[in-house]
């Protein structure tokens, strides 16, 4: 199908898509990668009567060092965070998602910031932001603010974010210690969408415990989300396949399991056990080795 009727707009500085978001109210939608709204426009599943393409605005491209940590602009592409040399040396998982997502084509075009602030539930992105306790930098008419990547996806394709707001960069903190992560999931053969997908972060101490975990999941429920229970299960204990196995049964605690056509609540919750042992195990062996 064709989309509706809009007015087009391609501004070239941030401030200049704020003050379009203004000017024209909850009727414009920003454009960025576009492979999630193009979609929806076509199949008039959305309809919006303005197009604000964030795509020559230059600031939001490009990955830099910040304060020990790496914080990535939101117009940065899948491909370009994905083959990122820096990424791959200090936050592996970046390369390991980024390979994931959809196809070439996809990942050419698509951008790291429209698929958070679109906060699809089987995105990959969101639960990588989780597990690298990752802060969204946020440029809005009263200024800018930083919301914790636990506090940026509401609901099912509901972020923090205002109407009148640009998602920024993604900033990633520093890591200390010895550091391991991984990233797996279950890939919907067609989209390459998680039907799950387990993100995981673990820091050992000299004995080889685990002195701190994160772990993150999406595809299983209306929004990524982190495994506390797992979390909590895992800390203080060795990071062999036992305590893994156990911590993993924790996965999915409190959780809504979204069923549909690709899978049952009950096989999400069974994914959802069986992709996070899977993820711990490399994040562990990568913090190990």
């Amino acid at each position: 199908m064709i989309p509706a009727e809009f007015d087009y707009y391609a501004p070239t500085s941030v401030q200049e898509a704020i003050g379009l978001l203004q000017e024209k109210g909850p009727e414009a939608k920003l454009l960025a990668g576009g492979h999630s709204l193009v979609p929806l426009m076509k199949l008039r599943l959305a309809a919006p009567s303005v197009l604000i393409d964030l795509n020559r605005i230059a600031e939001l491209r490009g990955i830099r060092s910040s304060d020990g940590g790496v914080a990535i602009g939101a117009m940065t592409t899948h491909s370009e965070v994905e083959s990122s040399p820096e990424l791959a040396d200090r936050w592996p998982i970046f390369h390991v998602a980024g390979a994931m997502i959809g196809d070439p084509m996809v990942r050419h075009r698509g951008t790291i910031g429209g698929s958070l602030a679109h906060a699809d539930p089987a995105g990959d992105w969101p639960a990588v932001a989780l597990a690298l306790d990752a802060r969204m930098h946020i440029a809005g008419p009263n200024g800018e603010r930083v919301v914790p990547a636990g506090e940026f996806f509401v609901d099912m394709l509901t972020s923090a974010l205002e109407p009148d707001e640009v998602l920024t960069e993604i900033e990633i903190p520093a890591l200390e210690g010895r550091v391991g992560m991984a990233y797996e999931k279950f890939r919907h053969p067609a989209s390459g969408y998680a039907v799950v997908g387990v993100a995981a972060v673990v820091v050992t101490d000299g004995s080889g415990s685990c002195q701190d975990c994160r772990v993150a999941i999406t595809g299983a429920g209306p929004k990524a989300t982190r495994a506390t229970g797992v979390e909590e299960a895992l800390k203080g204990r060795p990071l062999d396949e036992q305590s893994i196995s156990a911590a993993a049964e924790r996965a999915g605690e409190g959780m809504a399991f979204l069923g549909d056509i690709y899978a049952s609540e009950e096989y999400r919750e069974h994914l959802t056990k069986v992709y996070t042992k899977r993820a711990l195990l490399a994040a562990a062996r990568s913090a190990q080795g």
